[in-house]
């Protein structure tokens, strides 16, 4: 994990301004800003670079954002962003839709395209305030042109898993302290996840999908939901398919076609990788082997000792006695 702060105190009031776009330009993507308060100007940042993901925490005093054409030309990070506004106002004007997004809304836009963002807030002088999360495209199973379908408009961020993933993100901004290093890659994992499930959720609902499209989309939300709840030792195939009101079969039929394994082939290895990345973790040494595995869905000890070391070829304890070694 790599956290990077800026304020706009840090800088004289005349250079403000000026910093902040090439703040913006070198973090989020190069955009043209315009603002009434360019006089003395006033923001802040906070990035936390999550492996491939990054969440950035920002206030600032209202202004207005242009994508354009040229500036995507010239660099393109290629990446979907998701906000979420904590204080103020955001109109857009992206891809043939106007917008406005309020607290707790949900707004995203692919950075290969251009348009206009416009932040303003009731009170004078007071800052804009939201939590954004970049995520490269590449890395979201969903096809673009249905992507397309949600992007621009206003999501939901105040129910389902836009309720889970606005929850995350805010609480993921807020925190300042107890969040280490090693934990990065893990908490850009769960965005990676959430995401994508946030948006499968949605497209699914929409009647006038290709069927292909609302079976991956189906299928990555039972993921999602797989991951959400490895730690439950009833989470069979055929309590997922109850849960998503579908016939085991179907279930079945879906992993054939979406993934490389069976459904519970695919538990079973999630919840050794989680189970080994804790044995592995200094933090946790205190934590009885058992527990781990009780954590993730091994209630029998014998039983998680005999898989584990079917996976890997070592018992959980050795395995467990080498990591901690290689981390001092």
């Amino acid at each position: 994990m790599i956290e990077r702060v800026f304020q706009s105190g840090d800088v004289p009031a005349a250079e403000r301004f000026e910093y902040w776009r090439e703040q913006l330009t070198r973090t989020v993507v190069p955009v043209e800003i315009y603002s009434n308060h360019q006089g003395n100007f006033r923001a802040y940042q906070r990035i936390l670079e999550l492996g491939a993901v990054y969440v950035r925490t920002s206030a600032f005093l209202p202004l207005q954002a242009i994508r354009t054409s040229r500036l995507i030309r010239e660099s393109d990070p290629e990446r979907y962003h998701l906000s979420i506004s904590s204080r103020g106002v955001m109109r857009t004007s992206w891809n043939g839709r106007e917008t406005v997004t309020g607290v707790g809304d949900l707004y995203a836009y692919d950075t290969s395209r251009p348009g206009t963002f416009t932040l303003a807030v009731s009170e004078a002088e007071s800052l804009a305030e939201m939590t954004s999360l970049a995520v490269p495209k590449a890395m979201v199973p969903l096809p673009h042109r249905s992507m397309d379908r949600l992007l621009g408009g206003r999501l939901p961020g105040q129910e389902g898993i836009g309720a889970l993933l606005s929850g995350f993100l805010t609480r993921l901004s807020a925190d300042t302290g107890s969040i280490r290093p090693a934990d990065g890659p893990r908490l850009g994992a769960v965005l990676l996840d959430l995401f994508p499930a946030l948006f499968a959720h949605l497209l699914e609902a929409d009647a006038t999908l290709e069927p292909e499209t609302r079976q991956r989309a189906l299928a990555l939300r039972i993921q999602s939901f797989i991951q959400q709840h490895l730690h439950d030792p009833d989470l069979t195939p055929s309590a997922i398919a109850a849960a998503h009101h579908i016939s085991l079969s179907y279930l079945h039929r879906l992993f054939q076609s979406h993934a490389t394994t069976t459904v519970a082939a695919w538990i079973r290895q999630l919840r050794l990788e989680r189970a080994r990345r804790d044995l592995a973790d200094p933090a946790l040494r205190a934590v009885a082997i058992h527990g781990i595995a009780s954590r993730w869905g091994f209630p029998r000890p014998e039983d998680f000792s005999r898989a584990f070391r079917a996976a890997y070829s070592i018992t959980p304890k050795d395995y467990r006695h080498q990591a901690l070694l290689d981390s001092v």
